[in-house]
């Protein structure tokens, strides 16, 4: 297991190359494709065996396909005698699916565990999921990074005056309060309610002093962008000055776009763990490169370094 191979599939090349690159090795020969039936085809085109393996796949749009392709292509790894298989995973696609909040619902994100797991997967590297349980759905070792540090060094250099840090729900709050003490600013909270399973969401309550402040919403993703229309629509009217936002995800699903180029919100600050290309590039979304946590993080899974330990150095 002495000679490191990164693979990719096709949901996002960019961020591959991109981590190889830090890596400086090159990128590990592979082939998927679609038949014509819509059948997934995998085939490795280089010697893995008992090497040290990592393919890189978010479960992006298309989601299906995407996670399909991932699963297959750990198969292929495993039959090919590959050593140890990392799946490394940016985006947690169903990692919203994390508990069973009503009657007769699955628990996706457990199964999509399941599934990375029996098909070959011996350790996951994720970035910033949904909810910490999911870790927990896995027998096998989860690594945990964070785009906090990118997101914070980023802010402290915009050195923006009076800012105040809104957690965008209660289920944020504990990443917000950590961002928040990073660039040394107050804390707020949105208060909400989400409506069925619908997208809609009714805002509640601002919990926090934020008039006559710039804010800064907090996020784990940004998917139709209903959350965050509503939440700088109520800030506003709670007498802030101007609203930036940030997150890890952007999903950027269904209508987000124009709801953010319409939005009064001066900026939108993301990583690269989703691609954001065509339609989804506006002079306000800046998107931050997280191939570096990422290339940073195989090198020290490969040569048994502590993972942690990256973000104590970032302290």
């Amino acid at each position: 297991m002495d000679e490191l191979k990164v693979f990719m599939g096709n949901a996002h090349p960019t961020l591959a190359q991109a981590v190889v690159e830090y890596l400086g090795i090159p990128l590990g020969k592979s082939e998927a494709f679609k038949f014509s039936n819509e059948n997934i085809f995998v085939r490795i085109l280089e010697n893995v065996r008992q090497r040290d393996v990592f393919v890189i796949q978010p479960i992006c749009s298309p989601v299906n396909d995407s996670l399909v392709e991932l699963l297959i292509m750990l198969d292929a790894l495993k039959r090919a005698s590959a050593g140890r298989i990392t799946a490394v995973v940016p985006y947690y696609g169903y990692g919203r699916t994390d508990k069973k909040d009503q009657p007769r619902v699955p628990i996706t994100a457990r199964l999509i565990a399941d599934l990375l797991t029996v098909a070959g997967a011996n350790r996951l590297l994720a970035v910033d999921l949904h909810a910490p349980q999911i870790q927990g759905f896995f027998s096998i070792p989860v690594d945990e990074l964070t785009a906090l540090y990118l997101l914070a060094n980023y802010f402290k250099a915009r050195e923006l005056p009076d800012l105040v840090v809104v957690a965008t729900d209660i289920g944020i709050t504990k990443r917000a309060r950590d961002l928040a003490a990073k660039l040394d600013a107050p804390l707020a909270i949105m208060e909400k309610r989400r409506v069925g399973n619908l997208d809609k969401i009714e805002t509640l309550n601002v919990i926090g002093e934020v008039e006559g402040k710039i804010a800064l919403t907090v996020d784990d993703e940004i998917d139709t962008a209903g959350s965050l229309v509503n939440v700088v629509s109520t800030l506003m009217e709670r007498g802030v000055k101007e609203v930036h936002a940030c997150c890890t995800h952007p999903v950027f699903s269904g209508p987000a776009m124009q709801r953010i180029a319409n939005c009064p919100v001066k900026e939108v600050v993301v990583t690269d763990t989703i691609p954001v290309a065509g339609s989804k590039k506006l002079d306000k979304v800046t998107v931050l490169s997280i191939a570096p946590i990422l290339g940073e993080a195989i090198h020290r899974i490969h040569t048994g370094l502590s993972v942690g330990a990256m973000f104590e150095e970032s302290r």
